[in-house]
């Protein structure tokens, strides 16, 4: 593994570790199954299962996007949302990651 994935594999690690209440951990099962996916139909999704803002979501996308990296933004005008996918070299790194973060917390398989 190069030593830029094995730095973004600690930051995930770090970010899922620091879960009190698994919303990080809903938000990457999300992203993962879903693949293409808005802050608006994130935070639908999430507001189902947690008391969570808006503003908390899009916050939480900003981070995975901008300080992790493992996430590629698209805006197609000014007019749309952004949408946010999962880069494909990165895919097998996060199940490996959520597979340890479910075994360490006992975290829901399901998203």
């Amino acid at each position: 593994m190069s030593s830029f994935r094995t730095k973004i594999k600690r930051r995930l690690e770090r970010y899922l570790e620091l879960d009190a209440d698994g919303i990080r951990y809903a938000v990457m099962k999300t992203i993962l199954k879903v693949k293409r996916i808005t802050v608006d139909i994130l935070h639908d999704v999430l507001s189902k299962k947690f008391k969570v803002t808006h503003k908390t979501v899009a916050s939480m996308v900003g981070y995975i996007q901008s300080k992790l990296g493992i996430l590629h933004a698209q805006k197609q005008s000014y007019k749309t949302h952004i949408v946010y996918t999962l880069r494909d070299e990165y895919v097998d790194l996060v199940i490996s990651v959520l597979r340890r973060a479910v075994d360490a917390k006992n975290l829901p398989t399901a998203a």
